[in-house]
C-alpha cells in the first residue's frame, strides 16, 4: 500500500510510541525513506517531545524579557500593514 503524506501525519504519535500494527510500521517506514517532508515533521515532533520532556529549566539573563518585547513592539510598528496580523 502506498500513503499519502497525511496518513503518515496522522500516524506519527503512534509511530513514536511504537504502537502500529506491523504492515503499517513498514508502509510509513517505506514512506519516510522517500519523503523528506514527512521525515523531517516526524523529526521535528521527536525533538519537541525530547524537549519538553526536559526538566531542566534555565534563567534568562536580566533584562531579555525587556529586549524581547521591545523589539517584537519594533517589528510590529515597522511591519506593512498588510503584513500585520498580530493587532
Amino acid at each position: 500500500m502506498t500513503l499519502e503524506c497525511k496518513n503518515v501525519w496522522e500516524h506519527v504519535s503512534e509511530y513514536l510510541d511504537k504502537q502500529l500494527d506491523p504492515k503499517l510500521l513498514m508502509d510509513i517506514e517505506k514512506h519516510l525513506e522517500n519523503c523528506e517532508v514527512c521525515s523531517a515533521i516526524l523529526d521535528s515532533t521527536r525533538n519537541i517531545l525530547i524537549l519538553t520532556a526536559d526538566k531542566r529549566t534555565y534563567e534568562l539573563p536580566v533584562g531579555y524579557s525587556e529586549r524581547l518585547h521591545a523589539r517584537l513592539e519594533k517589528a510590529i510598528r515597522e511591519a506593512p500593514e498588510s503584513k500585520n496580523d498580530f493587532t
